[in-house]
Protein backbone atom coordinates (compact mmCIF):
# COMPACT_ATOMS: atom_id res chain seq x y z
CA UNK A 1 0.00 0.00 0.00
CA UNK A 2 1.48 3.14 -1.17
CA UNK A 3 2.43 5.78 1.62
CA UNK A 4 2.84 2.56 4.67
CA UNK A 5 6.59 1.30 5.23
CA UNK A 6 6.83 -2.40 4.25
CA UNK A 7 7.09 -3.61 7.94
CA UNK A 8 4.19 -2.37 9.20
CA UNK A 9 1.09 -4.58 8.96
CA UNK A 10 -1.92 -3.32 7.93
CA UNK A 11 -5.19 -5.29 8.32
CA UNK A 12 -6.38 -6.43 5.28
CA UNK A 13 -3.71 -4.97 3.24
CA UNK A 14 -2.83 -7.60 0.67
CA UNK A 15 -6.62 -7.53 -0.15
CA UNK A 16 -6.04 -3.62 -0.63
CA UNK A 17 -2.79 -4.24 -2.77
CA UNK A 18 -4.70 -6.70 -4.63
CA UNK A 19 -7.09 -4.40 -5.77
CA UNK A 20 -4.61 -1.47 -6.32
CA UNK A 21 -2.63 -3.65 -9.10
CA UNK A 22 -5.94 -4.54 -10.39
CA UNK A 23 -7.38 -1.13 -10.76
CA UNK A 24 -3.53 -0.36 -12.44
CA UNK A 25 -4.02 -2.89 -14.66
CA UNK A 26 -5.08 -2.24 -18.25
CA UNK A 27 -8.09 -4.59 -17.21
CA UNK A 28 -8.88 -2.18 -14.25
CA UNK A 29 -8.19 0.79 -15.80
CA UNK A 30 -10.90 -0.66 -18.45
CA UNK A 31 -13.23 -1.49 -16.11
CA UNK A 32 -13.03 2.08 -14.25
CA UNK A 33 -13.39 4.11 -17.38
CA UNK A 34 -16.34 1.56 -18.51
CA UNK A 35 -17.73 2.32 -15.06
CA UNK A 36 -17.58 6.51 -15.58
CA UNK A 37 -19.19 6.22 -18.84
CA UNK A 38 -22.16 4.39 -17.50
CA UNK A 39 -22.51 6.55 -14.43
CA UNK A 40 -22.69 9.72 -16.99
CA UNK A 41 -25.49 7.76 -19.27
CA UNK A 42 -27.21 7.22 -15.93
CA UNK A 43 -26.79 11.26 -15.13
CA UNK A 44 -28.12 11.47 -18.56
CA UNK A 45 -31.41 9.07 -18.31
CA UNK A 46 -31.98 10.50 -14.76
CA UNK A 47 -31.80 15.11 -15.44
CA UNK A 48 -32.23 14.85 -19.67
CA UNK A 49 -32.97 18.47 -19.94
CA UNK A 50 -30.12 19.30 -17.73
CA UNK A 51 -27.11 17.15 -18.19
CA UNK A 52 -24.89 17.21 -21.25
CA UNK A 53 -23.41 13.90 -22.89
CA UNK A 54 -19.89 15.85 -23.75
CA UNK A 55 -18.57 14.27 -20.39
CA UNK A 56 -18.24 11.16 -22.54
CA UNK A 57 -15.35 12.07 -23.95
CA UNK A 58 -13.18 12.29 -21.00
CA UNK A 59 -13.10 8.74 -20.32
CA UNK A 60 -12.58 8.02 -23.92
CA UNK A 61 -9.58 10.59 -23.69
CA UNK A 62 -8.16 9.20 -20.36
CA UNK A 63 -8.46 5.84 -22.49
CA UNK A 64 -6.37 7.17 -25.33
CA UNK A 65 -3.73 7.86 -22.74
CA UNK A 66 -3.40 4.67 -20.32
CA UNK A 67 -4.97 1.99 -22.05
CA UNK A 68 -3.15 -0.62 -24.62
CA UNK A 69 -3.83 -0.60 -28.52
CA UNK A 70 -6.66 -3.43 -28.43
CA UNK A 71 -8.11 -2.24 -25.17
CA UNK A 72 -8.68 1.71 -26.74
CA UNK A 73 -10.32 0.24 -30.12
CA UNK A 74 -12.76 -1.73 -27.84
CA UNK A 75 -13.30 1.25 -25.10
CA UNK A 76 -13.51 3.46 -28.09
CA UNK A 77 -16.61 1.21 -29.98
CA UNK A 78 -18.18 0.85 -26.21
CA UNK A 79 -18.35 4.62 -25.89
CA UNK A 80 -20.06 5.04 -29.17
CA UNK A 81 -22.82 2.94 -28.15
CA UNK A 82 -22.53 4.94 -24.50
CA UNK A 83 -23.08 7.82 -26.92
CA UNK A 84 -26.15 6.31 -28.85
CA UNK A 85 -27.74 5.72 -25.55
CA UNK A 86 -27.08 8.50 -24.07
CA UNK A 87 -28.43 10.62 -27.53
CA UNK A 88 -31.49 8.05 -26.99
CA UNK A 89 -32.30 9.68 -23.38
CA UNK A 90 -31.82 12.98 -24.07
CA UNK A 91 -34.67 13.45 -26.56
CA UNK A 92 -33.19 16.78 -27.72
CA UNK A 93 -32.35 17.14 -31.32
CA UNK A 94 -31.53 21.26 -31.63
CA UNK A 95 -28.81 21.61 -34.46
CA UNK A 96 -26.33 22.53 -31.92
CA UNK A 97 -26.53 19.56 -30.19
CA UNK A 98 -26.94 17.46 -33.29
CA UNK A 99 -23.61 18.99 -34.61
CA UNK A 100 -21.81 18.09 -31.11
CA UNK A 101 -22.60 14.71 -31.22
CA UNK A 102 -21.66 14.53 -35.10
CA UNK A 103 -18.30 16.13 -33.76
CA UNK A 104 -18.32 13.16 -30.90
CA UNK A 105 -18.82 10.34 -33.35
CA UNK A 106 -16.29 11.57 -35.29
CA UNK A 107 -14.10 11.46 -32.29
CA UNK A 108 -14.61 8.28 -31.56
CA UNK A 109 -14.71 7.06 -35.35
CA UNK A 110 -10.77 8.29 -35.43
CA UNK A 111 -9.98 6.56 -32.15
CA UNK A 112 -11.06 3.54 -33.39
CA UNK A 113 -9.05 4.45 -36.64
CA UNK A 114 -5.64 5.24 -35.28
CA UNK A 115 -5.81 2.76 -32.66
CA UNK A 116 -6.11 -0.22 -35.26
CA UNK A 117 -2.82 1.47 -37.03
CA UNK A 118 -0.96 2.17 -34.20
CA UNK A 119 2.47 0.16 -34.15
CA UNK A 120 3.02 0.12 -30.21
CA UNK A 121 0.84 -2.28 -28.61
CA UNK A 122 0.86 -0.07 -24.82
CA UNK A 123 -1.06 3.31 -24.06
CA UNK A 124 0.65 6.68 -24.74
CA UNK A 125 1.57 7.41 -21.66
CA UNK A 126 3.13 3.95 -20.76
CA UNK A 127 4.80 4.15 -24.44
CA UNK A 128 6.29 7.75 -23.37
CA UNK A 129 7.55 6.43 -20.32
CA UNK A 130 9.44 3.56 -22.58
CA UNK A 131 11.35 5.88 -24.44
CA UNK A 132 12.04 7.64 -21.47
CA UNK A 133 13.37 4.76 -20.08
CA UNK A 134 15.58 4.00 -22.62
CA UNK A 135 16.98 7.53 -23.07
CA UNK A 136 17.71 7.48 -19.09
CA UNK A 137 19.40 3.74 -20.00
CA UNK A 138 21.69 5.97 -22.63
CA UNK A 139 22.76 8.82 -20.79
CA UNK A 140 23.45 6.31 -17.43
CA UNK A 141 26.08 3.97 -19.72
CA UNK A 142 27.88 8.00 -20.33
CA UNK A 143 28.24 8.32 -16.63
CA UNK A 144 31.84 8.60 -15.39
CA UNK A 145 33.02 6.10 -12.93
CA UNK A 146 34.46 7.43 -9.69
CA UNK A 147 38.20 8.86 -10.59
CA UNK A 148 40.76 9.75 -8.25
CA UNK A 149 41.26 13.31 -6.79
CA UNK A 150 43.99 14.56 -9.82
CA UNK A 151 41.65 13.48 -12.67
CA UNK A 152 38.37 15.77 -13.44
CA UNK A 153 36.30 14.24 -16.86
CA UNK A 154 33.22 15.28 -17.80
CA UNK A 155 30.91 15.18 -20.91
CA UNK A 156 28.16 16.96 -22.20
CA UNK A 157 25.80 15.96 -24.67
CA UNK A 158 23.36 18.40 -26.88
CA UNK A 159 20.99 16.82 -29.22
CA UNK A 160 19.81 18.39 -32.55
CA UNK A 161 16.94 20.67 -31.67
CA UNK A 162 16.42 19.92 -28.25
CA UNK A 163 15.29 16.40 -29.03
CA UNK A 164 15.84 13.96 -25.80
CA UNK A 165 17.44 11.38 -28.29
CA UNK A 166 20.53 11.56 -30.02
CA UNK A 167 23.02 9.71 -32.31
CA UNK A 168 26.06 10.88 -30.19
CA UNK A 169 27.00 9.11 -26.78
CA UNK A 170 29.99 7.88 -24.82
CA UNK A 171 30.61 4.90 -23.02
CA UNK A 172 32.74 4.69 -20.28
CA UNK A 173 34.53 1.99 -17.75
CA UNK A 174 37.86 1.43 -15.51
CA UNK A 175 39.81 -1.74 -16.21
CA UNK A 176 42.78 -3.10 -14.77
CA UNK A 177 41.47 -2.53 -11.05
CA UNK A 178 41.11 0.84 -11.76
CA UNK A 179 43.93 1.70 -12.87
CA UNK A 180 42.61 2.31 -16.51
CA UNK A 181 39.62 4.47 -17.67
CA UNK A 182 38.45 3.52 -21.07
CA UNK A 183 36.13 5.84 -22.87
CA UNK A 184 34.35 5.89 -25.92
CA UNK A 185 32.62 8.22 -28.13
CA UNK A 186 30.40 7.52 -30.95
CA UNK A 187 28.46 9.74 -33.15
CA UNK A 188 26.08 7.29 -35.37
CA UNK A 189 25.08 7.98 -38.73
CA UNK A 190 21.60 9.87 -38.58
CA UNK A 191 20.68 12.68 -35.58
CA UNK A 192 17.93 12.80 -33.55
CA UNK A 193 15.26 10.63 -32.75
CA UNK A 194 16.08 8.72 -35.94
CA UNK A 195 19.60 7.79 -34.74
CA UNK A 196 18.43 7.57 -31.21
CA UNK A 197 17.17 3.91 -31.43
CA UNK A 198 20.13 2.85 -33.50
CA UNK A 199 22.63 4.88 -30.57
CA UNK A 200 20.21 2.80 -28.29
CA UNK A 201 21.16 -0.91 -29.60
CA UNK A 202 24.92 0.54 -30.13
CA UNK A 203 25.48 1.97 -26.92
CA UNK A 204 24.43 -1.48 -25.15
CA UNK A 205 26.66 -3.15 -27.02
CA UNK A 206 29.69 -0.98 -26.33
CA UNK A 207 28.98 -1.01 -23.07
CA UNK A 208 29.72 -4.83 -22.97
CA UNK A 209 32.74 -4.85 -25.41
CA UNK A 210 34.33 -2.12 -23.73
CA UNK A 211 34.85 -3.98 -20.43
CA UNK A 212 35.42 -7.20 -22.12
CA UNK A 213 38.08 -6.46 -24.68
CA UNK A 214 41.47 -5.40 -24.73
CA UNK A 215 41.84 -1.44 -25.71
CA UNK A 216 43.40 -2.70 -29.34
CA UNK A 217 40.49 -5.26 -29.91
CA UNK A 218 37.62 -2.77 -29.74
CA UNK A 219 37.21 -1.60 -32.40
CA UNK A 220 37.49 -4.14 -34.98
CA UNK A 221 34.78 -6.03 -32.64
CA UNK A 222 32.35 -3.06 -32.77
CA UNK A 223 33.17 -2.48 -36.76
CA UNK A 224 32.00 -6.07 -36.76
CA UNK A 225 28.85 -5.79 -34.70
CA UNK A 226 28.01 -3.58 -37.01
CA UNK A 227 28.21 -5.07 -40.06
CA UNK A 228 26.02 -7.77 -38.63
CA UNK A 229 23.75 -5.62 -37.99
CA UNK A 230 22.83 -4.64 -41.70
CA UNK A 231 20.84 -1.16 -40.80
CA UNK A 232 20.67 0.91 -43.91
CA UNK A 233 22.11 3.69 -42.28
CA UNK A 234 24.63 1.27 -40.21
CA UNK A 235 27.24 2.95 -40.30
CA UNK A 236 29.33 5.55 -37.30
CA UNK A 237 32.50 6.97 -36.01
CA UNK A 238 34.15 6.86 -32.81
CA UNK A 239 37.01 7.80 -30.96
CA UNK A 240 38.40 6.10 -28.22
CA UNK A 241 40.67 6.83 -25.09
CA UNK A 242 42.96 4.46 -22.69
CA UNK A 243 44.06 6.23 -20.15
CA UNK A 244 46.46 5.09 -17.26
CA UNK A 245 45.25 7.00 -14.33
CA UNK A 246 48.87 6.95 -13.06
CA UNK A 247 51.19 7.39 -15.02
CA UNK A 248 48.95 9.63 -17.09
CA UNK A 249 50.16 7.54 -20.29
CA UNK A 250 46.86 7.16 -23.13
CA UNK A 251 46.31 5.70 -26.42
CA UNK A 252 43.37 7.29 -28.87
CA UNK A 253 42.17 5.40 -31.91
CA UNK A 254 39.74 6.91 -33.73
CA UNK A 255 37.22 5.43 -36.54
CA UNK A 256 36.46 7.86 -39.15
CA UNK A 257 36.16 10.46 -36.38
CA UNK A 258 37.93 14.32 -35.79
CA UNK A 259 40.90 13.85 -34.45
CA UNK A 260 40.82 14.55 -30.57
CA UNK A 261 43.07 17.49 -28.72
CA UNK A 262 45.40 17.67 -26.42
CA UNK A 263 46.06 20.87 -24.19
CA UNK A 264 49.56 21.06 -23.08
CA UNK A 265 49.54 23.01 -19.68
CA UNK A 266 53.29 24.94 -19.84
CA UNK A 267 53.06 25.97 -22.94
CA UNK A 268 48.73 26.69 -23.38
CA UNK A 269 49.30 24.72 -26.81
CA UNK A 270 46.31 23.15 -28.29
CA UNK A 271 47.52 19.84 -30.31
CA UNK A 272 45.55 17.55 -32.44
CA UNK A 273 45.77 14.29 -31.98
CA UNK A 274 45.61 13.02 -35.78
CA UNK A 275 45.20 8.80 -36.57
CA UNK A 276 43.73 7.04 -39.51
CA UNK A 277 41.20 4.91 -39.00
CA UNK A 278 37.76 3.90 -41.11
CA UNK A 279 34.24 4.61 -40.24
CA UNK A 280 32.85 1.48 -38.42
CA UNK A 281 30.42 -0.27 -40.18
CA UNK A 282 31.77 -0.14 -44.09
CA UNK A 283 34.63 -2.62 -44.43
CA UNK A 284 35.34 -6.07 -42.38
CA UNK A 285 38.56 -7.16 -40.45
CA UNK A 286 40.05 -3.72 -40.29
CA UNK A 287 42.86 -2.31 -37.67
CA UNK A 288 43.10 0.43 -35.73
CA UNK A 289 46.38 2.04 -35.26
CA UNK A 290 46.89 3.87 -31.59
CA UNK A 291 48.42 7.32 -31.15
CA UNK A 292 50.37 7.89 -28.14
CA UNK A 293 50.82 10.17 -25.84
CA UNK A 294 50.53 11.52 -21.83
CA UNK A 295 48.29 13.82 -19.67
CA UNK A 296 51.15 15.83 -17.48
CA UNK A 297 49.72 17.71 -14.38
CA UNK A 298 47.47 20.63 -15.76
CA UNK A 299 47.49 18.97 -19.25
CA UNK A 300 43.27 18.29 -21.10
CA UNK A 301 42.69 16.49 -23.51
CA UNK A 302 39.20 16.88 -25.54
CA UNK A 303 37.20 14.10 -27.76
CA UNK A 304 33.85 15.58 -29.71
CA UNK A 305 31.76 15.10 -32.46
CA UNK A 306 31.40 16.80 -35.84
CA UNK A 307 28.66 18.51 -34.62
CA UNK A 308 31.06 20.22 -32.61
CA UNK A 309 33.20 21.83 -35.49
CA UNK A 310 31.12 21.01 -38.66
CA UNK A 311 29.15 23.60 -40.45
CA UNK A 312 27.80 23.66 -44.25
CA UNK A 313 30.49 25.19 -46.42
CA UNK A 314 33.12 25.31 -44.11
CA UNK A 315 36.14 23.49 -43.79
CA UNK A 316 36.49 21.22 -40.76
CA UNK A 317 39.87 22.57 -40.17
CA UNK A 318 38.38 26.29 -39.30
CA UNK A 319 35.54 24.71 -37.22
CA UNK A 320 38.33 22.80 -35.10
CA UNK A 321 40.26 26.34 -34.54
CA UNK A 322 36.60 28.06 -33.52
CA UNK A 323 36.15 25.13 -30.95
CA UNK A 324 39.89 25.80 -29.43
CA UNK A 325 39.38 29.54 -29.47
CA UNK A 326 35.91 28.99 -27.56
CA UNK A 327 37.66 27.18 -25.17
CA UNK A 328 40.23 29.29 -24.78
CA UNK A 329 38.24 31.73 -23.82
CA UNK A 330 35.88 30.14 -21.51
CA UNK A 331 39.42 28.96 -19.78
CA UNK A 332 40.28 32.53 -18.96
CA UNK A 333 37.24 33.18 -17.64
CA UNK A 334 36.74 30.04 -15.65
CA UNK A 335 37.96 27.28 -14.49
CA UNK A 336 37.38 23.40 -15.83
CA UNK A 337 34.57 22.75 -13.34
CA UNK A 338 31.54 23.13 -15.89
CA UNK A 339 34.04 23.51 -19.03
CA UNK A 340 32.34 20.73 -21.23
CA UNK A 341 28.81 22.23 -20.20
CA UNK A 342 29.81 25.49 -21.02
CA UNK A 343 31.53 24.86 -24.39
CA UNK A 344 28.71 22.80 -25.98
CA UNK A 345 26.22 25.47 -25.48
CA UNK A 346 28.60 27.88 -27.11
CA UNK A 347 29.92 26.24 -30.15
CA UNK A 348 28.70 23.96 -32.96
CA UNK A 349 25.30 23.72 -34.83
CA UNK A 350 22.12 24.00 -33.49
CA UNK A 351 20.74 21.29 -35.85
CA UNK A 352 23.35 18.58 -34.62
CA UNK A 353 24.07 16.57 -32.41
CA UNK A 354 27.23 17.65 -30.61
CA UNK A 355 28.80 15.58 -27.69
CA UNK A 356 31.98 16.56 -25.61
CA UNK A 357 34.32 15.09 -23.23
CA UNK A 358 36.64 16.41 -21.42
CA UNK A 359 40.03 15.11 -19.91
CA UNK A 360 42.38 17.34 -17.46
CA UNK A 361 44.53 16.23 -14.76
CA UNK A 362 44.72 18.54 -12.34
CA UNK A 363 47.97 20.30 -10.85
CA UNK A 364 49.38 19.10 -7.46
Amino acid sequence: MPGLPADVPVPGGGHLRARWRFLRSDTGLTVLLGASSIALVACVALFPQDFPVTPLMVPLLLGTLLLSRARMVGFAIFTILCLTAATILQQTYELRIVAALGVMYAVCLAVVVTGRRARLGVGRLQGESMLVDLRDRILAQAEIPPLPEEWLVESALSSAGGSPFAGDFVVATRRHLGRKLEVVMVDVSGKGERAGTRALQLSGAMSGLIGALPAAEFLPAANEYLLQREWEEGFATAVQLSLDLETGSFEVRTAGHPPAVQRHAGSGRWEPLRTEGPVLGLVPDLVYTPIRGRLDAGDSLLLYTDGMVERPRRDIELGIDAMLGAAERLLIKRSWDRFADRLVSSVGSPDDDRALLVVHRRLG
